[in-house]
């Protein structure tokens, strides 16, 4: 059975990973920034193998910074960028 939360925030300019453990405390995060592409004036994209990358990275550093296997992670909360 699992013992920690893996929370992945994929956000506008960076990805960010937090353990929590079992009382809901941080154990440790990651984050890690990903190039902005800006083709026109008022427009900004992202490359998706970039943004992926950047994902796998920080939950691995999160996990490997707070000693936790992956096996022993109970749930993954995912958030993303908000659209606007």
């Amino acid at each position: 059975m699992g013992t920690h939360i893996l929370a992945l925030d994929q956000g506008t300019t960076s990805s960010r990973a937090i353990v929590f453990d079992r009382n809901g405390r941080p154990v440790a995060q990651a984050q890690q920034e990903f190039d902005q592409i800006f083709p026109h004036p008022g427009h900004v994209e992202h490359d998706p193998d970039q943004i992926w990358q950047s994902q796998r990275q920080v939950a691995e550093d999160a996990l490997r910074q707070a000693g936790v296997p992956a096996e022993q992670v109970a749930a993954i909360g995912v958030t993303n960028q908000r659209e606007t």
